[in-house]
């Protein structure tokens, strides 16, 4: 039997954070406004190549934010116009993924949530702590590191070994978020 994830255990390659990351999300940012039309509402750069400073695998997380998921599926076609696979929910709720790849490496993910969605609520408190708080930032690219050291030719595993960390701290921002 194959393994439907096969495509996605690709090696670990973690970078120090690249100045250029911010213009590459607002340049992506404004083709996709183009494939999404009136169904984007705007566009987040979040993951770790959002936060300054923090080494990175070097692709571009964005989250566009969309009116509904019902107009933004209406839009599957432009937006694999736009050089994207389109992955439907992929173990996340209420979420469109798409990812692109340019020359055999990834570049792109989309995380495509509806205006008001917890997880898009998590997703950008989760950003924001580790924006402004240097030592949380800190501790996550350790926790990078080690996961990548235990697992180099895996993104899954991991994505897996990092994972409770992340949890833990998504509570932390999300409690901060709450104080703003």
């Amino acid at each position: 039997m194959t393994d439907p994830l096969a495509s996605e255990r690709r090696p670990v390659r973690i970078v120090d954070y690249d100045r250029r990351w911010p213009g590459l999300a607002l340049v992506e940012s404004a083709r996709l406004a183009d494939g999404m039309g009136a169904a984007l509402i705007r566009v987040e750069h979040v993951g770790s190549t959002a936060v300054p400073g923090l080494g990175a695998k070097p692709i571009i997380d964005l989250c566009p934010v969309v009116t509904r998921l019902s107009d933004l599926d209406r839009r599957q076609k432009a937006v694999e116009a736009l050089g994207y696979v389109w992955r439907g929910e992929f173990g996340v709720p209420e979420r469109r993924f798409c990812s692109r790849d340019i020359a055999g490496l990834r570049r792109f993910q989309l995380h495509c949530f509806a205006e008001g969605a917890e997880e898009l609520a998590r997703m950008l408190a989760f950003r924001d702590f580790l924006r402004t708080h240097a030592d949380e930032a800190r501790g996550y690219a350790a926790e990078k590191r080690k996961a990548a050291a235990a697992h180099p030719s895996d993104i899954l595993l991991y994505n897996d070994a990092k994972s409770s960390w992340i949890v833990a701290c998504r509570e932390r921002a999300m409690a901060w978020a709450k104080t703003r």
